[in-house]
């Protein structure tokens, strides 16, 4: 399964380097190229495009206003921008990722990973959202939107889920590595969460419903972004 990808910014260089990136992954094709919000309205027009690399500072019109324009049309975008604290909410724009420029190959695959295992979701015939584990004995059917967190403890690991918990004889890193990071983000050394489970951010602590986990000092850069960054843009 190939991406099809569009690229939006009105720099060359930065295009440039997206394109040079692109080109590395497999499973990306590049399907068009725009230093404007217009010409990549006429490409969107002419191209079934899957995700869309887009830089919010542009003349006439910002990367943000013309997702507004575009919300009807369903791909995938990921923000490229220099302007870490440049502003704006996220209105449920498909915003998957928030790339601050200048951007790391390690980050941008980390990025394109996510819209990868999107579309393998969605391509899902069966609409599978599921996955299965062993547990005291027997093989135990846990919906995604079940989990609220994970705990590691050691050798082993603790489910919390909307209904009890689960005691799985796993390490945090190889559960994770067969979860969709769409849904599940490392936040501590001992804990994971579901994105879709957060209630508020306070401090270094990620709360739910009835519940908080502590957030790692080292890791917390990268998970407000990845947690915020599909939904909230700050203004300076």
């Amino acid at each position: 399964m190939k991406l099809k990808c569009l690229i939006i910014d009105d720099e060359p260089i930065a295009r440039k380097i997206i394109r040079e990136f692109l080109a590395k992954v497999s499973y990306l094709e590049l399907c068009g190229e725009a230093e404007d919000p217009a010409k990549a309205s006429s490409i969107l027009e002419n191209e079934s495009v899957d995700l869309v690399f887009l830089d919010i500072q542009m003349p006439r019109m910002t990367g943000i206003q013309f997702l507004q324009s575009k919300k009807d049309v369903p791909f995938l975008t990921i923000i490229t921008t220099a302007y870490p604290n440049y502003a704006v909410e996220g209105f449920e724009l498909n915003i998957l990722d928030y790339l601050v420029k200048p951007i790391a190959f390690e980050r941008f695959v980390k990025a394109c990973t996510k819209a990868k295992q999107y579309f393998e979701l969605k391509s899902n015939s069966s609409g599978e959202e599921f996955f299965f584990i062993k547990s005291e004995g027997k093989i135990e059917k846990v919906e995604f939107n079940d989990v609220i967190y994970i705990e590691s403890l050691g050798n082993y690991l603790t489910l919390h889920l909307t209904q009890g918990k689960k005691i799985v004889y796993l390490t945090l890193k190889s559960l994770l590595e067969q979860l969709p990071a769409t849904h599940f983000i490392q936040v501590h050394k001992s804990y994971a969460i579901n994105k879709t489970k957060v209630k508020s951010i306070e401090g270094n602590e990620i709360k739910f419903e009835k519940h908080a986990v502590p957030i790692g000092i080292r890791m917390k850069d990268e998970v407000m972004k990845d947690i915020l960054g599909s939904r909230v843009i700050r203004r300076q």
